[in-house]
C-alpha cells in the first residue's frame, strides 16, 4: 500500500544500508523539481518510485536502487500488482528500475522485465574501499595523487565544512561551463543541503587558500556507503591542487561516519582497457573527470543495467527510438 513519509522513514530505519536514492530526503528533493515521489510498502518490501511529468498528463516512472540488493527476487505478485496500480494511476508509459546491484550480481527474474537500453544514473563508477587505516587507503592511490594531496597541504590549502550554497552554486556554474556539463539551479543545491545536512547524511566541504574558496564538493552518506555527488572548482590557484586534498578530506569524513565504501559517482561507460588507453586524449563528457578519479585507488565497477516494466508499448517504442537518436 502507499504510505506517508513517516511510515517510509520507519521502514528505512530497519534497512540501514538503503541507497541514497531511496532515502525520503531524495524523494522530497526531487518533488520540488518536477518529480512526484510515491512510496509503497508491503511487509518488509518497499519501493520509492519517482514519476516525471510528461505532456498530455503522462509520466515516466523511475525506481532507482530499490532497498535490498535482492529486491527483484523477494518481491511477489501482489507487490507487483501494487506497483502496476500506482504506475497506471499516474499514467506511466513505463517504469524504469535501476537495481542496487553490480553488473555481475543481476539475478535472472521471472517478472518479464526487458533489459533497458538506457540508464538514468551513470552506470560505471569507481568505488574506493575505506574500511582500512588511512595510510592503507593512501597506499592504494596512484603516486601522483598522493603527491598532490601532500602538495596541497604544503602549499597552504585548508579544508573545512561550509554552508555558503550561493557561492557553491557559482562555483558549480564555472565548472559546468569549463567542463561542459549541466548544473542544477541554486534552489536545487539549497534544498538538498536543507534536507540532508540536518540528519548528518550530507556535508558541504570547501578547500581554501588564505580564506579564498577554490573548490567545493557535496558528499552524502548512509550506512556503510558514501557518495561524491556534486563537486566544483574555480580557476584560481589550481597549481596548489585543492581538489585532491578536498576529496581526501571527504573520504576521511565518510570514514569517520563508519562508511566502508566511497563511490565517486560516474566515469565513462567503457571497460578499463579503453579508459586507460584514452583518458589522456579525451575530455568530453565524463572523460574529463576520469583522469582525476582514477588516481584515488578505487575499483572500476559497472551497475546492473536498468530494467523497464512497460505499460504503453507504442509510446515506449517511440521513447526508445528518441533516446537512441540522442546518442
Amino acid at each position: 500500500m502507499q504510505v506517508n513519509l513517516t511510515d517510509w522513514n520507519q521502514f528505512l530505519s530497519n534497512h540501514s544500508e538503503a541507497h541514497l536514492l531511496q532515502l525520503s530526503e531524495w524523494g522530497e528533493l526531487k518533488k520540488n523539481f518536477g518529480w512526484k515521489p510515491v512510496r509503497i510498502l508491503q511487509n518488509e518490501i518497499g519501493a520509492q518510485i519517482l514519476f516525471r511529468r510528461l505532456p498530455l498528463g503522462l509520466t515516466i516512472g523511475y525506481l532507482p536502487k530499490p532497498v535490498n540488493g535482492n529486491w527483484l527476487l523477494v518481491i511477489n505478485d501482489s507487490f507487483w500488482k501494487e506497483i502496476d496500480l500506482v504506475c497506471k494511476q499516474n499514467h506511466a508509459l513505463f517504469l524504469k528500475i535501476e537495481p542496487d546491484l553490480w553488473q555481475d550480481q543481476l539475478p535472472v527474474t521471472n517478472c518479464q522485465l526487458p533489459i533497458s537500453p538506457h540508464n538514468i544514473q551513470p552506470p560505471r563508477t569507481i568505488v574506493i574501499p575505506i574500511a582500512e587505516a588511512e595510510d592503507q587507503i593512501l597506499a592504494r592511490m596512484k603516486p601522483k595523487c598522493r603527491y598532490n594531496i601532500r602538495l596541497a597541504e604544503k602549499k597552504g590549502i585548508t579544508v573545512r565544512a561550509w554552508d555558503d550554497i550561493p557561492a557553491f552554486h557559482e562555483m558549480m556554474t564555472v565548472t559546468g561551463g569549463r567542463d561542459n556539463f549541466g548544473v542544477h539551479s541554486l534552489e536545487y543545491y539549497q534544498r538538498a543541503y536543507e534536507l540532508f545536512h540536518p540528519k548528518g547524511t550530507c556535508e558541504l566541504l570547501v578547500a581554501e587558500y588564505e580564506g579564498k574558496p577554490l573548490a567545493s564538493l557535496m558528499v552524502f552518506a548512509n550506512g556503510k556507503r558514501a557518495w561524491y555527488v556534486y563537486g566544483a572548482s574555480n580557476d584560481q590557484e589550481r597549481n596548489r591542487m585543492p581538489t585532491y586534498l578536498l576529496q581526501w578530506e571527504a573520504i576521511r569524513w565518510a570514514k569517520e561516519r563508519g562508511c566502508e565504501e566511497y563511490d565517486l559517482w560516474g566515469v565513462p561507460d567503457e571497460n578499463e582497457e579503453t579508459l586507460e588507453a584514452q583518458f589522456e586524449s579525451r575530455h568530453d563528457g565524463l572523460w574529463g573527470v576520469y583522469r582525476f578519479k582514477r588516481g584515488f585507488g578505487g575499483q572500476l565497477k559497472r551497475a546492473a543495467q536498468a530494467l523497464d516494466r512497460v505499460y504503453n508499448p507504442l509510446l515506449y517504442w517511440l521513447y526508445t527510438k528518441y533516446m537512441g537518436n540522442r546518442e
